[in-house]
């Protein structure tokens, strides 16, 4: 989609080279059944899969943390709600 500046479009083109014929022909049969660009869908598809990458990053994360609750122990998220509930209604 074109970031809006003022009145103008402002879109970067640039040229994608298939090197599997049946994946170019698959974007151009999706592309007419969707009534949309090829483009459109390759933009959604690189988007799709740069936040794919990015939840892959966190997977780690998360992991470190689930081990370390388990090493150090911790308390059950309803036991945290319930305190923040009292501390809100304190107010």
């Amino acid at each position: 989609m074109p970031v809006r500046l003022g009145d103008e479009d402002m879109t970067k083109r640039m040229t994608v080279v298939f090197h599997d014929e049946d994946l170019y022909t698959t974007l151009k049969v999706e592309a007419a059944r969707r009534h949309k660009p090829a483009s459109e869908i390759v933009d959604e598809a690189i988007r799709e899969w740069l936040e794919s990458r990015e939840d892959a990053e966190l997977l780690p994360v998360i992991k470190a943390a689930r081990t370390e609750w388990k090493e150090k122990g911790g308390r059950p998220w309803s036991e945290v709600e319930q305190k923040m509930e009292k501390a809100v209604s304190g107010r």
